[in-house]
């Protein structure tokens, strides 16, 4: 059985850090139980033309859409520079 720890962390975008988070499911009588919301993670390889390598992201779809803006290199090298091995 895998620890609470390991499965919440493995849901995070490499990109946004966008992680699970808590809120209630509310029936018709509105009674509220615990759930959780996901979010919307996809496992992308992206191809690093400046390094002629492909790289392998969890990235969010709020994430994907930061890549097109920005672009990939970019956003790479900021990750980097926060301490991600990439």
């Amino acid at each position: 059985m895998q620890s609470k720890i390991f499965s919440i962390m493995a849901r995070v975008c490499q990109v946004t850090g966008k992680k699970p988070i808590t809120g209630h499911h509310v029936s018709f009588s509105n009674i509220k139980t615990k759930r959780r919301f996901l979010p919307n993670l996809q496992k992308k390889r992206f191809f690093l033309a400046e390094e002629d390598r492909w790289i392998s992201l969890k990235v969010s779809s709020d994430g994907l859409r930061t890549i097109n803006k920005r672009g990939l290199y970019a956003v790479v090298k900021e990750l980097r520079a926060a301490g991600q091995e990439i």
